[in-house]
């Protein structure tokens, strides 16, 4: 019989030995999912190295585990030059750096090496699983991808993630469309890898990404398995009020000076029940926030406009990046809005990011598309009522 997904990770994670982690893009359930695993391989023993090349905000810093995740990485392969001794028999090798070039000398106890007794190849990456957490593409892990592309398509991949629009690039694809988070789809998994390894710090790790992705169980995507697993790890001594410290009631004058500037600018389209705001650069810098900090603050404008279906927040990461964040009313799909911009994510909140544009250029682009994707959902929904009108129309 075919093992199901996650008995096939199962199997990998238990034969391996050293394992890569690498997050999504960090926010509060990428970052405690790959907490609770690294705090997990280290109680099995395993060689762990979780990587986060960009800026963690601070308001997540402080979960379990990752003040030990790596901010550089290498992780190349060996280059490997490999003589031939069968008929020559080498005596000593020395080695030294002349005009930026590596010189290995090797002397023979007799005869001569010849150059076809040299032979080059590649060593082997210095881990022997990759798992990608909370992202729905390679795009999603950033510049790690970017620079060992090989390590991606040589070391097998466990993708764990629960976005709608993955693209289940794993070697094994532990993907829950119904999860909430990513965290709740590792407890599963850490559970079936041995009974006693969800101490207090995994639980609070776990209980942050749920925490993180149902807005503290605001958001409608909050189901009862959501909050029967919650309970659960609260159970287990989750530092239930610390997250919600960090999360919620812990922020920098450089964020709140920022959240006015966005607050402020919030723009409201009646028709196409579009609302929207912007952040520049200049205002990044002006406010001395990072750019994670904006975060947050979409769903303060999903709050301060209720009457919007949709929400959009443009933000210029850097020149001629732009990121977008996008929440939606239950009636519509957050994620078919980002599509439409090269994004993805669940129904209720989604993203995007365009590159080679400027802010004002995104923001005519973004209301443009989105108001034509509210006229066209405005008038299949009208498709379905002619009939009763006219028979109104006529009486």
């Amino acid at each position: 019989m075919e093992l199901s997904p996650k008995q096939q990770a199962l199997e990998l994670i238990n034969k391996s030995k050293r394992i890569l982690i690498v997050p999504g893009r960090p926010d509060g359930d990428s970052l405690g999912s790959a907490s609770a695993l690294h705090l997990v391989f280290n109680k099995l023993g395993k060689a762990t190295t979780t990587v986060m090349l960009e800026p963690v905000n601070e308001r997540l810093s402080w979960l379990p585990a990752v003040k030990d995740f790596v901010t550089t990485f290498s992780g190349s392969r060996d280059f490997v030059m490999s003589i031939d001794c069968a008929n020559t028999a080498a005596d000593k090798l020395v080695y030294n750096f002349q005009e930026n070039k590596l010189n290995i000398i090797v002397t023979p106890k007799e005869g001569n090496f010849k150059p076809e007794d040299v032979s080059f190849s590649e060593g082997s990456f210095p881990f022997d699983l990759v798992i990608t957490l909370d992202a729905a593409n390679y795009d999603q892990l950033g510049d790690i991808y970017e620079q060992q592309p090989g390590l991606f398509q040589t070391v097998p991949v466990i993708n764990i993630d629960h976005h709608a629009s993955s693209d289940y690039f794993g070697t094994i694809n532990v993907v829950d469309l119904t999860a909430t988070s990513t965290t709740e789809v590792l407890v599963g998994l850490i559970e079936s890898l041995g009974s006693s390894l969800i101490d207090e710090d995994v639980a609070t790790a776990l209980l942050a990404g749920i925490i993180n992705d149902t807005g503290s169980f605001q958001h409608s995507n909050t189901t009862p398995k959501s909050l029967t697993i919650a309970a659960q790890m609260v159970g287990f001594g989750a530092r239930q009020q610390e997250i919600i410290k960090y999360f919620f009631k812990t922020k920098q004058l450089s964020t709140l000076k920022l959240w006015g500037k966005i607050l402020s600018n919030i723009q409201y389209d009646a028709d196409s029940k579009l609302a929207w705001s912007s952040v520049s650069l200049a205002d990044f810098t002006e406010t001395g926030a990072e750019s994670s900090d904006a975060g947050g603050v979409i769903d303060e404008l999903m709050t301060s406009v209720p009457e919007a279906e949709i929400v959009v927040l443009i933000s210029e990461r850097e020149p001629g990046v732009i990121s977008g964040s996008v929440r939606t009313q239950k009636s519509v799909d957050s994620a078919g809005v980002a599509k439409m911009f090269g994004g993805g994510g669940h129904f209720g909140a989604a993203g995007f990011k365009l590159s080679d544009t400027s802010l004002e250029e995104a923001v005519q682009l973004v209301l443009t598309k989105t108001r034509e994707y509210q006229t066209k959902r405005a008038m299949t929904s009208q498709e379905y009522t002619p009939a009763a009108t006219s028979s109104e129309s006529s009486s």
